[in-house]
């Protein structure tokens, strides 16, 4: 992983100087390979902590939670499982059954809802081999739902034992993807579909949190860059925009600072809302890979109780709920959910030595929106509360061994995320491919070339290789790639110096 040129430096003072906007992921890593080639590095933080996207907090039963991302996706060469596993992380995966609510709040028994659960798996997976096959000749309009609804006619044909409410539950049980990705399952390409499958292996919840993984990740920055928290970029300048021939950042309060090259990590979503702070405009290439690939809306809210009642088995069928839950368009909640969105709950009790009595609810799209912008609008954490608590009692009410009037029924605590009101984070969470895009891995191909002849170079989870876009390993891959690219571009330019004067040594003595 670390195998990259070596610059010889022999004078110290005439190191390059990179300058990284943003310390997630991205720009850590970047960090860490460019000092370990004897680079002077600069991050510029708008916040006053390092990690970006990646934080916790503490709930008030004393357990770290993440904010930002939860999973490691796939376990095979991945090097995010690779620090998982040096940082003694806690990792969890639930091998339970399906527990699946139908649209009247009714508990579907565990064999039926683990064939739905099948069913809309296996449709998952043809649709990668279906795009992956055809991508080229499908038509940028249509959707993951037109692929759905074709398929859930060809498996539950007309004519079968209740084919109607059959189908009525595995398309509702098909939005559960925006869970995955952070948009509706109708705004999601067929054509570019295949950019979301992930590395081969498990997907691990990161039981322990992203803390220590985040410490190790950080530590050589810390060590050895130069930190500027607080300090938020308004303007970035490329080499043939400036009069000494450098790249150059301006921050809002007015700080001017000068580099060799700015390695830019700032989310997808920074990017499309702040195009306009580049000099000279990055090109239109860059500029339509940027506005063209999707950002999604993935929410979290977590809820706390004294017990996880779900995992005491209910009085009259034995049941609990581990693992994964779902309330699929809830008929049951009109006064508070009239547009009947899914709900999907991780249960963080069952999770050995980290577990605790929390209840994880994933939201998307348009129940983030509501939600989000209502807790802002609630001027005491006393409302913000009454309001959580309102809003998904009749989900977590209906989960085994639940009573109202029992105290270890009752919530505790919350917190729920607000990256839609994060500017920073681009007013949203990740990317994603919407219908529409046309040229969807040339996008991404664009954004990760950036703009290197200006000293402008692009990373982030948005310009990872195509196996790992949207996630934690993409960011880190992706500020390890730029890196290298630097490295090797300087090494290369050294080569060049150190044979052209060779040449001109020789032509002396000729």
């Amino acid at each position: 992983m670390d195998q990259v040129f070596k610059l010889e430096v022999l004078d110290p003072n005439r190191r390059p100087h990179i300058g990284i906007v943003g310390a997630g992921f991205a720009g850590l890593r970047c960090a860490d390979v460019l000092l370990r080639n004897g680079f002077r590095v600069t991050i510029l933080e708008a916040r006053d902590r390092l990690g970006g996207r990646i934080a916790q907090e503490r709930l008030p039963n004393g357990h770290l939670i993440d904010v930002g991302a939860n999973w490691i996706h796939g376990t095979t060469e991945n090097p995010i499982m690779d620090l998982a596993r040096e940082t003694k992380t806690a990792t969890g995966v639930w091998d339970s059954g399906s527990y699946l609510f139908d649209e009247d709040g009714q508990l579907l028994p565990s064999e039926e809802g683990e064939k739905y659960s099948t069913m809309m798996w296996n449709i998952i997976e043809d649709a990668f081999a279906y795009s992956n096959k055809h991508g080229a000749s499908i038509d940028p309009s249509k959707s993951l739902l037109d692929f759905f609804q074709e398929e859930v006619v060809k498996r539950i044909p007309d004519g079968e034992e209740g084919y109607q409410r059959r189908r009525r539950l595995l398309l509702q049980m098909a939005e559960l993807w925006g869970s995955f990705v952070g948009s509706p399952l109708s705004m999601q390409s067929l054509k570019f579909f295949w950019l979301e499958e992930c590395i081969e292996g498990e997907n691990l919840f990161c039981a322990g949190t992203y803390h220590k993984i985040l410490e190790k990740v950080a530590q050589p920055a810390i060590d050895g860059a130069n930190i500027y928290y607080r300090t938020r970029v308004s303007e970035i300048y490329g080499k043939s925009a400036t009069q000494a021939g450098t790249a150059s950042v301006k921050t809002t309060d007015g700080q001017v600072f000068e580099f060799d090259d700015v390695v830019v990590t700032c989310p997808l979503g920074w990017l499309k809302q702040n195009l306009q702070s580049f000099f000279p405009p990055l090109p239109d290439r860059v500029c339509k890979g940027i506005q063209n690939i999707g950002y999604g809306s993935l929410e979290k809210v977590y809820i706390s109780f004294p017990t996880a009642f779900w995992l005491t088995p209910s009085p009259d069928g034995g049941r609990i709920v581990q693992g994964f839950c779902q309330w699929l368009a809830p008929k049951y909640a009109q006064d508070t959910n009239p547009q009947r969105w899914i709900s999907e709950v991780v249960e963080l009790g069952s999770l050995g030595a980290a577990a605790h009595p929390t209840l994880l609810f994933y939201i998307f799209g348009d129940q983030s929106q509501h939600i989000t912008s209502r807790l802002r609008a609630l001027p005491s954490q006393k409302k913000k509360e009454a309001f959580v608590y309102e809003y998904f009692r009749p989900y977590y009410s209906r989960l085994p061994s639940y009573d109202g009037s029992s105290a270890d029924c009752q919530p505790t605590a919350y917190f729920a995320t607000d990256w839609l009101g994060d500017d920073l984070a681009g007013n949203g969470s990740y990317c994603n491919f919407r219908t529409g895009l046309v040229e969807g891995d040339r996008d991404i191909v664009a954004m990760r070339h950036g703009v290197p002849e200006e000293g402008i170079w692009l990373a982030g989870e948005h310009t990872a290789p195509f196996v790992a876009l949207g996630t934690v390993t993409g960011a880190y891959w992706s500020g390890e790639h730029v890196a290298r690219r630097i490295v090797q571009g300087y090494f290369k330019g050294r080569e060049k110096q150190k044979a052209e004067g060779e040449g001109e040594g020789k032509g002396e003595d000729a």
